[in-house]
């Protein structure tokens, strides 16, 4: 299990390697939050939210939630754990710069993961 401080880290490193340009206009950057957060598309199923890209009255930010990181991850060696904050990341940042862009095509790949897990979860 990693601490916060650990996954804190590790986002650091990753968001280091990229280039600026990806977090243009992202003003509220990347937080990471101590909380356990249940998707709110299966709130008493198991589905996780591990990050969220946001753009609201305080700007444009991304949220990552390490207790569902480590509900979701918690037993990945670190080289795993890296690899899963690395798709994470780079997931929400896509939202971000397709927002920047005015295209939804993550979103709407996001909503059919969605409708196929909750079918399958019908089965």
């Amino acid at each position: 299990m990693f601490s916060i401080d650990d996954i804190n880290e590790m986002l650091d490193e990753i968001a280091a390697e990229l280039p600026e340009e990806v977090f243009r206009e992202l003003n509220g950057g990347v937080s990471l939050l101590p909380d356990l957060r249940r998707s709110n598309a299966d709130p008493g199923g198991g589905l996780y939210t591990l990050g969220e890209y946001r753009r609201d009255q305080m700007g444009r930010y991304i949220v990552i939630y390490y207790g569902s990181i480590q509900r979701v991850h918690g037993g990945a060696s670190r080289e795993e754990m890296r690899a899963h904050l690395k798709d994470v990341l780079h997931h929400e940042l896509t939202h971000h710069i397709e927002s920047l862009a005015g295209e939804r095509d993550l979103e709407i790949e996001d909503e059919e993961f969605l409708e196929e897990y909750f079918q399958n979860k019908k089965q």
